[in-house]
């Protein structure tokens, strides 16, 4: 009967088990186009909580207002430069186009300077200007076969604009949720991990939180201010459309140590056109004055604050942007931030058993974890030496080695009984766990 009831309950768990799994994988399956939106959501209402709660605390509004209010603001801070930014490059397009066609049925095709004299593909604007005026309408011809052919990147371009236009608005659609029932559902994520892990799912929660908060505050702000000092080295060493030049180093700059690519870029090109001095210049302020500033901020920032060394920040922000895509500059360093804290906590809860060798071979008393002071102190970023490493403080302030009082006794006696004790203390000398 305890056989029959053994296997029926093994039997019954397998498919419990089985059963949660198949769930998982469909519910995977369904969300797994909304992950990326969501983690994207999730970071921005983390990092921007505070202001929800100056809407819902201060301003005394509920909370659908305020999460309303955020969700307009995050809109129009993402939206209105992407908008702006595709209607000017679609405007520049249209123009293009019709200008080209036009030319090439005139007879004569150019373009600006500024354009010819681009490094690298500078010299093969030329020669495929040269090839156009030389025969227009073989180069119409050309041209119209070119475009259908690469119709499909086309079509494939607009797929991956049309989806990444999506998870944008489902993006901005989810934050809505996460600001207005954001402190809920972290209560929810708490109760259900702590009753899986314990108690100690709380530190690594706010270690999650900690991290996630200093890398898009020392990313965010050491990109923005080497975008802003190398635009005023591109003002000032006369490149070409200075602006344009500081929003894309803004975006290389999101990238640990991708700043130098677009000054060296910029001061390369100014070289190559003849102009020495303003191309010494941007490359010295930039190794001088924006390089500083990627060396000062965001180790402040980023292991200042999160007592983490820069080194792993610097690991998980290439490896989760290789592994996760631009979502992994803050997913990568989170993931390396909950495995030093599982590290940390292993550690100190085992410090005793890792130092008992070394009290073992090298001290003179017996083994007591509790009354015996650690050989060294561990902090989550300064390893000490403690006061006695390696010999019980005295609790009397009396010396445990000194010598009993002489007393008569049978010398054989006395041996003896020395032979036992030192014998009990080489034995206790060699056992950790007394």
């Amino acid at each position: 009967m305890i056989e029959n009831w053994t296997r029926e309950r093994v039997t019954q768990r397998v498919l419990t088990a089985t059963l949660l799994v198949i769930l998982f994988i469909l519910c995977f399956k369904v969300v797994q186009f909304f992950i990326v939106p969501a983690l994207w959501a999730a970071i921005l209402a983390y990092v921007t909580f505070p202001a929800y709660t100056f809407f819902h605390k201060k301003v005394k509004l509920s909370p659908n207002i305020s999460a309303g209010i955020m969700t307009i603001c995050i809109t129009l801070i993402l939206g209105v430069p992407v908008v702006l930014g595709l209607f000017v490059l679609q405007q520049e397009a249209v123009n293009l186009y019709s200008n080209l066609l036009y030319r090439i049925k005139v007879g004569y095709v150019d373009l600006p300077e500024e354009i010819k004299n681009i490094p690298v593909i500078g010299q093969q604007v030329k020669d495929i200007l040269w090839e156009i005026n030389k025969d227009p309408e073989a180069s119409l011809s050309a041209f119209r076969a070119w475009l259908q052919s690469h119709l499909y990147y086309g079509k494939l371009a607009l797929d991956v604009a049309l989806s990444t236009m999506a998870k944008v608005g489902m993006a901005l659609m989810t934050i809505f949720f996460f600001y207005r029932d954001g402190i809920s559902l972290m209560k929810q994520i708490r109760q259900a991990l702590r009753n899986i892990i314990g108690n100690r799912i709380d530190d690594y929660i706010d270690s999650v939180g900690s991290t996630t908060q200093a890398v898009v505050y020392g990313i965010g702000l050491t990109a923005l201010a080497q975008a802003i000092l190398a635009g005023v080295g591109y003002y000032f060493a006369g490149a070409p459309s200075p602006i344009l030049l500081t929003l894309m180093t803004f975006v290389v700059a999101l990238i640990p140590f991708g700043t130098p690519f677009a000054w060296m870029g910029v001061s390369i090109w100014l070289l190559t056109q003849g102009h020495t001095p303003e191309a010494i210049g941007l490359a010295l302020w930039g190794m001088l004055v924006i390089s500083w500033v990627d060396n000062l901020i965001r180790p402040i920032v980023i292991s200042g604050a999160t007592k983490i060394p820069f080194i792993i920040i610097f690991i998980g922000v290439l490896g989760g942007l290789t592994a996760f895509g631009f979502v992994g500059l803050f997913i990568g360093p989170v993931v390396l931030a909950i495995a030093l804290a599982v590290w940390r906590e292993w550690i100190n809860q085992h410090r005793n058993i890792i130092f008992a060798p070394c009290y073992a071979q090298l001290g003179d008393h017996q083994w007591k974890p509790a009354d015996r002071p650690m050989a060294l102190e561990i902090s989550p970023n300064v390893v000490t030496f403690s006061k006695y490493p390696f010999a019980d403080a005295p609790k009397d302030g009396t010396d445990k080695s000194e010598a009993k009082p002489e007393s008569k006794s049978d010398p054989s006696q006395d041996s003896s009984d020395n032979n036992s004790v030192n014998s009990k203390e080489k034995d206790d000398l060699h056992r950790p766990d007394k």
